[in-house]
């Protein structure tokens, strides 16, 4: 079986019972937790893709984890991926999770990547700024490249605002290659 179908399959079967249940606002909380986790910590993701750990000792830790960390919902879900030997796909089980709570909002995701990390009051300006002009919700994140040199780029779904200093400079380099090669 496709690994992206299994994330799919269990995300939806979590996002049918969190709406069921309406507990969505709550288990969305308790996805980004763990999504979180599991891009911050290549600890927790060994532990989840280790074929030596035996499932009941993945089990004990995951209860020792996210015991009080979220909901018990949440907890029994994740204990029921451990037990049914799918702990390696709870980072794309999380994305499609999450992917499907923004889908069900309306809420669009947007990445901003700056040289330098931006200061919060300037994020929420620019978050404010494309609430208005997209009319719905965004969920700005942020990613510093100081390959970048300046600037900034803006991507909002498929639309990309490259206004950084690098690109800049790549295309005075372009005009100048071009005008050297039309002599």
């Amino acid at each position: 079986m496709d690994h992206s179908k299994i994330a799919v399959r269990y995300a939806k079967a979590f996002f049918s019972l969190g709406k069921e249940k309406k507990l969505l606002d709550k288990l969305k909380k308790d996805m980004s937790v763990i999504a979180h986790l599991t891009e911050d910590s290549g600890e927790f993701l060994l532990l989840l893709r280790s074929p030596v750990i035996k499932t009941s000792q993945k089990v004990k830790l995951l209860k020792t984890i996210f015991e009080q960390k979220v909901t018990e919902q949440t907890l029994n879900f994740i204990i029921l991926i451990a037990e049914n030997k799918r702990e390696a796909h709870v980072p794309s089980i999380c994305r499609n999770f999450l992917e499907l709570y923004r889908k069900e909002q309306g809420i669009k995701t947007a990445t901003i990547t700056s040289a330098i990390s931006l200061r919060k009051d300037i994020i929420l300006q620019i978050q404010k700024k494309l609430e208005r002009e997209f009319n719905t919700k965004i969920e700005l994140g942020e990613r510093v490249n100081s390959d970048l040199i300046g600037g900034f780029v803006l991507r909002v779904d498929d639309r990309q605002i490259d206004a950084s200093i690098a690109t800049q400079l790549r295309k005075v380099k372009e005009n100048l290659l071009q005008t050297e090669i039309n002599k």
